[in-house]
């Protein structure tokens, strides 16, 4: 327990720590970086982070609709909401794994469907990334080897997950964890191996990922920089690839190192590019924590004592 609670308050100043620096480096030019400031961009810029979450809602709807769980997509939407407010408060992504708690509460989803749900979004998250950034990547001069690095082992890995699903089509067994990981690939072979649904969560992941540059881009356009799109697109790919590992809660301080480095190799001021990253970054966690909330009022009372409890119980279990 003692162990699960140090591990947050590191992860936390972690991430404290990284933003402190990065203000730190750039703080005597702050007050120059900030007249640059057009706050109109902000409407837009929340406004499409709104509409990349609904995006997300009902490309997770058609994950569990693969593996015949029929869910309306105002609640599919509700699941990652709240999961990803979860996910700013605790390590390691533990918020995830309370949409399992969601999907069985409300819809008597199994734990095995609520996990390989989340694996195949996170899957094609990760190769949807991973694939723009490769293609920013022949527009960016001089990228730096370990960006090309960061962006052949997802795709690799990928590969490897989707041939793993295919061949173990073909096995059965009568030992029970086995059967049980078998059940489960099967799942994730229904739910994305079918022609449509390839396509669809293709289109849909890559699709919120663009949405999610075109914020940034608009970010960007704050502080009256022009940065090109394959340049802000690159960024964002590094960001959500470093975020995906669990250093810290949400990614928060990571992400925005990872923009802030790769808009200043591009020659973007290191405190506009400083900026650029930090309020981008707040921007979406600032949407995710409002539609948390709201999405905890419409699910009902039952959600944060449910929450509590299972946050609670993973501390237990891992301690």
């Amino acid at each position: 327990m003692y162990r699960k609670i140090l591990a947050v308050v590191l992860s936390v100043a972690l991430a404290a720590g990284i933003l402190a620096i990065m203000i730190i480096r750039v703080w005597d030019d702050l007050a120059d970086a900030l007249s640059y400031v057009g706050f109109i961009y902000l409407i837009p810029a929340c406004l499409l982070c709104l509409c990349a979450w609904l995006v997300r809602g009902w490309r997770y709807q058609t994950v569990l609709s693969g593996m015949q769980v029929k869910i309306p997509v105002n609640f599919s939407t509700a699941c990652i909401f709240i999961s990803q407010t979860v996910n700013l408060i605790v390590p390691a992504r533990l918020g995830d794994l309370i949409r399992v708690v969601l999907l069985k509460h409300d819809y008597e989803t199994t734990i095995s469907r609520g996990l390989s749900s989340i694996v195949v979004e996170r899957v094609f998250d990760i190769i949807s990334v991973a694939a723009l950034g490769l293609c920013a990547v022949l527009f960016v001069l001089n990228a730096p080897s370990w960006v090309l690095m960061l962006l052949i082992l997802p795709l690799v890995l990928g590969g490897l997950f989707f041939l793993v699903l295919i061949l173990t089509g073909r096995f059965e067994t009568d030992n029970k964890y086995i059967g049980y990981l078998l059940s489960m690939l099967d799942e994730m072979r229904s739910a994305s191996l079918t022609t449509r649904s390839a396509f669809m969560l293709g289109v849909t992941s890559l699709g919120i990922w663009i949405l999610d540059t075109v914020i940034c881009q608009l970010v960007a356009l704050m502080f009256g920089q022009d940065i090109p799109f394959q340049v802000t697109l690159l960024a964002v790919v590094a960001g959500n690839l470093v975020k995906a590992v669990p250093l810290t809660p949400g990614g928060v301080g990571t992400y925005e190192f990872a923009l802030a480095i790769i808009f200043e190799l591009a020659g973007t001021a290191p405190a506009i590019s400083t900026l650029i990253a930090v309020i981008d970054h707040l921007v979406k966690n600032g949407i995710t924590l409002i539609g948390g909330a709201v999405s905890i009022m419409y699910l009902g009372d039952w959600v944060i004592p449910e929450l509590i409890d299972s946050i609670r119980k993973r501390f237990k279990d891992e301690s």
